[in-house]
C-alpha cells in the first residue's frame, strides 16, 4: 500500500500511573503484531510523570523490524506536544489513536476526552463508559441499577478509613474481604483481609493509591473473564477460567510469577456458557462501552451463580493476556482482533462525526 493509504496508528503507552509497567509490555506485543503494511506506526510514550515523548528506540527497532523489539518499551525520547502528535496530518493520512494505558490518566477518559476534542479516531471506550468502568464504586451502581447480580460491597472514601471496620459491619459482609482502590487495576493495591487488623492495614494501601475504595465481600468461586467486541452490535467471546497459584489473583500471580493457569474455554456446560456470555454483554451495554471490553465474573456453583465483578475497557493485550486468548479461541486472531478494533474506532468516529452541532 502507499504510505498516503496506510492508517498512521498512535500507540499511546506507559502513563502516570501504578500500571505503567504492564502498558510497556502490552505496547510491545501490539507492535510486533501489527501489520507494517497496513499501518504507520507512531509509538508514543508518556512517563511516569505525565510527559509525551517520541519514544525514539522503539521507533528505531520497528525500522529494523519487528524482530528488534524488545519485550517491554521503554516511555523515553524525545518531548512531544500531545495535541499535534494526535491531531491529523495535513496530507490526508487517516489517523487512529491506539491507546494503551491501564489504569488513572488513560484508561478513565481523561485521553478519550483529549481525543474527542482533538477530533480524532480512538480504539475503545469513549469519556463515560471509560469514566464509569474504571470507578469500581460508581461501575457497581450502575450495573445494579440494570440488574446485574453482583456481590455486596461498601465504598468509602480516605477520609473515612477509620470507620472501615463499621462499614463491613453495616453491610454484613463478613470477614474475609477484598478491599481495592476504586480508579485501579492489574491488582495493584489490591489486599485479602481475613480480619479488622489487616483490613485497618488494606485500607491504608488502598487510600494510598486513589481517594476512593471499595470493600467487597470474600466470594469463594470460581474466576471467569468473557471478552466483549464491537460497538452497536456487540459480541462476546467464549468464556475462560483464571485458575490462581496464590490467595487470589494478585499482581504477581499475574505478571510476576506466571503460575496461574488460564483455561480458554472455561470447562462450563453450555447452558451456564451461555448465561455469562448473555451477561458480559449487558454489563458492556450498561456503561454504554464500545470496541473492546473483558468483564470479570464470580460464578459460584450450586449458589448465587454469575456475579460480576469488574469490567476493564482496556484489558490486558499481550499474546498469552486473556482477552486476546479468548478471542483466539472463538476464532479472532490475534493481528486480526487489532485490524477490528481500528475500523471500530473509524466506524464510531463517523457516526459521532454526524452529530448536529446547529441549533
Amino acid at each position: 500500500m502507499a504510505s498516503s493509504d496506510r492508517v498512521r496508528l498512535v500507540v499511546l503507552f506507559g502513563g502516570r500511573s501504578a500500571e505503567h509497567d504492564v502498558s510497556c509490555t502490552t505496547a510491545a506485543h501490539v507492535l510486533a503484531a501489527t501489520d507494517p503494511e497496513r499501518y504507520d506506526v507512531v509509538p508514543v510514550g508518556i512517563t511516569r510523570e505525565g510527559a509525551w515523548v517520541r519514544a525514539d528506540e522503539a521507533r528505531a527497532a520497528l525500522a529494523r523490524g519487528v524482530a528488534a523489539l524488545p519485550d517491554r518499551l521503554d516511555a523515553t525520547g524525545t518531548a512531544l506536544e500531545p495535541l499535534p502528535t494526535v491531531t491529523p496530518a495535513a496530507d490526508g493520512q487517516p489517523v487512529v489513536v491506539l491507546p494503551l494505558l491501564h489504569g488513572p490518566f488513560g484508561e478513565d477518559g481523561t485521553v478519550q476526552g483529549m481525543l474527542e476534542l482533538a477530533g480524532v479516531p480512538y480504539v475503545g471506550s469513549g469519556v463515560l463508559a471509560s469514566a464509569l468502568a474504571m470507578d469500581k464504586g460508581k461501575a457497581k451502581e450502575v450495573l445494579a441499577a440494570h440488574g446485574l447480580p453482583q456481590g455486596p460491597y461498601v465504598v468509602l472514601r480516605d477520609t473515612e478509613a477509620d470507620r472501615a471496620g463499621a462499614a463491613v459491619a453495616e453491610a454484613a459482609l463478613g470477614f474475609p474481604v477484598f478491599v481495592k482502590p476504586a480508579n485501579l487495576g492489574s491488582s495493584v493495591g489490591v489486599s485479602k483481609a481475613h480480619h479488622e487488623a489487616e483490613l485497618a492495614e488494606a485500607v491504608a494501601l488502598a487510600a494510598s493509591y486513589d481517594e476512593w475504595i471499595v470493600v467487597e465481600q470474600g466470594i469463594d468461586g470460581r474466576e471467569i473473564e468473557v471478552g466483549v467486541l464491537g460497538n452497536r452490535e456487540p459480541r462476546a467471546s467464549v468464556p475462560g477460567e483464571i485458575v490462581s497459584s496464590h490467595e487470589f489473583y494478585d499482581y504477581e500471580d499475574k505478571y510476576v510469577d506466571g503460575a496461574c493457569d488460564l483455561l480458554v474455554p472455561a470447562p462450563l456446560g453450555e447452558a451456564e456458557t451461555a448465561e455469562v456470555r448473555a451477561l458480559a454483554l449487558r454489563a458492556y451495554e450498561a456503561l454504554r462501552c464500545d470496541g473492546m471490553a473483558r468483564v470479570d465474573f464470580f460464578y459460584e456453583a450450586g449458589g448465587r451463580g454469575f456475579l460480576v465483578n469488574e469490567v476493564n475497557t482496556i484489558p490486558g493485550f499481550t499474546p498469552v493476556s486473556m482477552y486476546p486468548r479468548l478471542w483466539q479461541a472463538t476464532g479472532v486472531a490475534y493481528p486480526d482482533l487489532i485490524d477490528e478494533l481500528v475500523r471500530l474506532a473509524v466506524d464510531r468516529h463517523e457516526r459521532r462525526s454526524r452529530f448536529s452541532t446547529k441549533r
